[in-house]
């Protein structure tokens, strides 16, 4: 049986601020939408260039601030300059780290956050 991965879905309070994020800070492109209006949902689907997997942001009508927990950790992103990008996040007001790295292994992550607080991992490519 063969199987890949298809999709992570994370739900979003505000669909057009999340899907600015993903596409400014992350270079994301939305590849398409599902509406739900009668079940009151909708589905966006978003791809990175060159890449088939999908992150689906879905938004529930009228829904309030998302709870975490403590069970969610994060997605990655690996990128081919993590300075630049790291820089470029920084000026840009998003919510960042410092460049981080495990003991011996130089710098090679940090993270960001996305408008729900949802934790995005960049690390070197």
């Amino acid at each position: 049986m063969a199987s890949k991965m298809a999709h992570t879905c994370i739900r979003v309070q505000d669909l057009e601020a999340s899907l600015r994020f993903y596409q400014e800070a992350l270079g994301f492109k939305e590849a398409r939408r599902r509406d739900f209006p009668d079940h009151q949902f909708t589905l966006a689907y978003l791809t990175l260039p060159d890449d088939d997997y999908e992150l689906e942001l879905t938004y529930n009508y009228g829904h309030g601030p998302y709870h975490l927990g403590d069970g969610y950790g994060h997605i990655a992103i690996s990128v081919d300059n993590l300075e630049e990008t790291h820089a470029k996040h920084k000026a840009s007001g998003y919510q960042v780290t410092d460049l981080k790295g495990l003991s011996g292994h130089g710098l090679s992550y940090y993270f960001i956050l996305d408008p729900d607080g949802y934790k995005i991992e960049i690390i070197r490519g």
